[in-house]
């Protein structure tokens, strides 16, 4: 893979297509002035929930516009993460916060005015059969009765809310663009330090390498670990506040009762992994075991377990994906040859574009995919993962209205991790080597680790900090250098050296700023273990299940959506096949080692 120093040299065939979206930038301004005209003819609907075929006519419109809004913010979202801090970007971006915030606004009448309305008077608005395809969503809207405040109350904490809600974009330029994390001699050669490239200069096999990158990388995240926790702090105590505002014990509690999750899952899912992190322990011997390695370092966690050379071109990528996920039927991969065909994707990393990997759609139109291809089997399994939200959306874009086409992670998640494990097991079983079956095998351990025991470790602090917040405490870099200490000891044993600064972690963890996301990850890697092991023994009722799973949209409850694929969240057996599974992992990869 070739290194960028920008965008401008990157092929255009390694770069995502936005023309369906906006053929340039006259033509995304034109549909923002139109479309700004639509958020303002909104406000006439003040008043509608008095005459049905009103509420219908509006609610058509709103559908309409929000997703003409939601396009032009995607947009101008993805068009900024591709240079960070270029002013175009920055303003194209602004402006369409902005215009979020104002359909908010001009919207805001809507659910107060609804819920005004006595039980009686919302049954009776259902006379009017024009009204089924949207019951689902006044249902939830109306249920929010004794947590909406009066139309001029909301108004005032949308635009509070939009005014504030920088924390990650703040985060993001400073770990992305503003951070100097110096350079690294790598074979007579100076390499720049960058958020984007950090996984794969861990993997250096020179452990003054791993060493220097590792020790650089994490003083500069403690030297400015103060504001990112007053990030944190201002971000948590706002999300609590808002909360608490429309009448929540907190946000934890508004969290539950939007995605109508019993606690009990998350107790099941905390307790269970909590109770087993002996299997993450034993992972660790086996890793220190294998390398050879008198001790293990936080900064050897990022090598590979399998020594391998194998390097991978982005259409070698694509080839292995698309035999991967093959038992999951012609329809599912139809589909993801449409994210290849049509330049789905943004592959390839330079100084100043934005760090990870991500897929996001909107209703009108099929996702685009982030990333930073690196070569590497790592790489590979972030465009199965983010493809598989791609593909997900289309199922769920074909068998469902615009008003149901947003579902929640909670559900996601199961369809990336389901492809992750389909790679796996692909590369496990049609490796040309033992290096490859072996690869294949600590691919999907390594998702486990992070999605599994790392999610739920973290998800874990993320409870902590929010209860330690409530408490009237100040979150503080001390406080949370602290708590990501006493995490990883739990976690690592008597297994793992941590090394200076090694308890900085959270500083990079984005998803602290998405309000509870990371629980998300580690309910999807037990329900998608469980899923993609029934599909690849050829259980057709398992596959034409997950089909249906997959074509739900937002008017089906999570739990509910489970329920489809046979999973109770509340069972604590869920957690520990997942973990039976993980250990049987480690058990495969032992016996092939010794072929």
């Amino acid at each position: 893979m070739n290194k960028y120093k920008s965008r401008s040299e990157v092929p255009e065939k390694y770069k995502w297509d936005l023309s369906d979206f906006y053929k340039n930038d006259e033509d995304y301004y034109k549909s923002f002035e139109e479309t700004k005209k639509k958020v303002e003819m909104l406000k006439d609907f003040v008043g509608c929930t008095k005459d049905s075929k009103k509420i219908c006519e509006f609610l058509k419109m709103d559908r309409d516009v929000e997703n003409e809004v939601e396009n032009l913010y995607v947009y101008a979202f993805v068009k900024d993460d591709e240079e960070l801090g270029k002013s175009e970007n920055i303003d194209r971006k602004n402006k369409a916060t902005i215009l979020f915030s104002e359909y908010s606004t001009n919207t805001s009448f809507f659910e107060p005015e609804l819920i005004e309305l006595s039980r009686k008077d919302y049954d009776k608005l259902f006379d009017n059969k024009e009204l089924d395809e949207f019951k689902f969503l006044l249902d939830e809207l109306y249920k929010n009765k004794e947590h909406t405040l009066s139309e001029k109350e909301e108004i005032i904490i949308n635009q509070l809310v939009s005014a504030m809600n920088n924390y990650d974009d703040i985060s993001s330029n400073m770990l992305n663009n503003e951070h100097d994390y110096g350079t690294v001699v790598i074979d007579g050669e100076e390499t720049v330090i960058t958020s984007t490239n950090l996984r794969k200069l861990l993997k250096n096999k020179d452990v003054n390498v791993r060493k220097e990158v590792f020790k650089k990388y994490k003083d500069v995240l403690s030297r400015y670990a103060g504001t990112s926790a007053s990030l944190l702090d201002s971000y948590v105590k706002a999300n609590n506040t808002v909360s608490k505002i429309h009448k929540f014990k907190n946000a934890w509690d508004e969290k539950l009762f939007n995605y109508h999750m019993p606690q009990k899952a998350y107790d099941m899912l905390v307790d269970t992994v909590m109770k087993n992190t002996d299997a993450i322990q034993r992972y660790y011997r086996l890793f220190k075991n294998k390398l050879g390695l008198k001790e293990l370092h936080q900064y050897d966690l990022g090598l590979d377990l399998v020594s391998s050379n194998t390097k991978y071109t982005i259409e070698e990528a694509q080839d292995i994906i698309r035999e991967a996920i093959k038992p999951l039927g012609d329809e599912y991969v139809k589909c993801y040859n449409k994210i290849i065909d049509n330049h789905y994707i943004d592959y390839c990393e330079y100084k100043g574009k934005c760090s990870g990997g991500y897929s996001v759609s909107t209703p009108d139109h099929d996702s685009r995919i982030l990333l930073s291809f690196n070569d590497d089997l790592d790489s590979v399994s972030v465009i199965a993962h983010e493809c598989g939200h791609n593909v997900h959306h289309q199922f769920v874009k074909k068998n469902n209205p615009k008003q149901y086409r947003e579902v929640t992670t909670l559900v996601a998640e199961v369809i990336s991790l389901t492809n992750e494990c389909l790679l796996s097991n692909y590369l496990a079983n049609n490796g040309k080597t033992k290096e490859d079956k072996l690869s294949g095998i600590n691919n999907i351990m390594d998702v486990m680790i992070s999605n599994l025991f790392g999610a739920t470790r973290e998800g874990k602090m993320e409870t902590d900090f929010y209860n330690y917040s409530l408490e009237d405490n100040a979150i503080t870099k001390d406080y949370m250098n602290e708590l990501d200490l006493n995490s990883i000891k739990k976690f690592y044993g008597n297994e793992v050296v941590i090394d200076e600064n090694g308890n900085t972690g959270w500083i990079r963890r984005s998803h602290y700023f998405m309000n509870y996301y990371l629980y998300n990850y580690a309910f999807c890697i037990s329900v998608a273990t469980a899923n993609a092991s029934k599909i690849l023994s050829g259980d057709k009722k398992a596959l034409d299940n997950y089909l249906k799973f997959m074509s739900l949209g937002s008017d089906t409850y999570p739990i509910d959506a489970f329920k489809v694929l046979g999973m109770d969240l509340t069972d604590k057996k869920v957690y520990e096949d997942a973990i039976k599974y993980f250990n049987s992992l480690i058990d495969k990869y032992e016996e092939i080692s010794k072929e």
